[in-house]
């Protein structure tokens, strides 16, 4: 049952669309999914039923894999503790290759905290033994628009930073081309932006353009950023990394811009207008 690739976060957009390629290029598929009745239904591909925590399931779910594309799980105070017990469980079942969606800053000490999970859960995955290949994407264009609040204003500590964000459908059409080639990319990392560095008040004026929304940019220090969030009640570990969001665009973490989404798909990377064009 060799030559499976298995797919989490079917259901989802960067693992929906990267399933999908991978079906219309008529690879053979196992989606891994929470619950089956809502994985895609596509030619070539099964379903079965499993979370990153659940081990038993995964190893069930897991059996017969040969490549694992594994996006990372939602937002979670333990999403690091779920990651690792999932590679675990890859390890252990067989999986011979791991291709997994990083941040592009990803580091230990990375300003944006919950790039940090994603370097622990990178360095476990070098240490497992079986090939790897990350795809460090930056911050998803596909959602810039919802940084604004209610009354369309983007607020935060980025000051005249740049963030290179990066379009969904890029992500997993690089993926795709991973996943069809996995050993081509053994123990390659891939850093994928958009094609310009924006600061936050050319993303407002951008969409301002685009949607005839108004929708401006208000720099904030880390202090006020605290102060203006406190009222959703969310935990700390969630203030954290919605504040360091803006931080890590003030250091320039986030303003590289690379060329790996047109190189590996040889099509022009999207940028923010054409992503809202699209109305992605």
């Amino acid at each position: 049952m060799g030559n499976v690739v298995a797919v989490t976060g079917s259901t989802g957009a960067v693992g929906g669309s990267t399933a999908r390629l991978l079906s219309a290029a008529g690879i053979s598929l196992r989606l891994l999914v929470r619950n089956p009745d809502r994985a895609p239904r596509l030619p070539s591909a099964t379903s079965a039923q499993c979370s990153y925590a659940d081990r038993t399931a995964a190893l069930a779910a897991l059996d017969g894999v040969d490549t694992l594309f594994m996006v990372s799980a939602s937002e979670a105070k333990d999403r690091v503790d779920q990651h690792l017990a999932f590679v675990d469980a890859a390890q252990d079942s067989g999986v011979r290759h791991i291709v997994y969606t990083s941040f592009f800053a990803a580091a230990p000490d990375a300003t944006f905290t919950l790039g940090r999970g994603h370097w622990a859960t990178e360095e476990h995955i070098r240490r497992s033994g079986m090939d790897y290949t990350f795809l460090r994407d930056n911050f998803y264009l596909d959602v810039l628009s919802s940084f604004a609040d209610e009354g369309g204003t983007i607020r935060g500590p980025a000051g005249s930073g740049q963030l290179a964000a990066v379009a969904r459908e890029d992500v997993a059409r690089v993926a795709a081309v991973v996943l069809a080639n996995p050993s081509g990319h053994s123990t390659k990392t891939h850093e994928l932006t958009g094609p310009q560095a924006l600061t936050l008040p050319e993303v407002a004026a951008i969409i301002s353009a685009e949607t005839g929304q108004s929708v401006s940019y208000r720099s904030e220090t880390v202090e006020e950023a605290y102060a203006s969030r406190r009222r959703f009640g969310v935990p700390d570990w969630q203030l954290d990394a919605w504040v360091n969001t803006y931080s890590a665009i003030a250091t320039g973490e986030m303003a590289t811009i690379t060329e790996t989404v047109r190189d590996l798909t040889g099509r022009p990377t999207l940028s923010l207008t054409d992503v809202l064009r699209a109305g992605h």
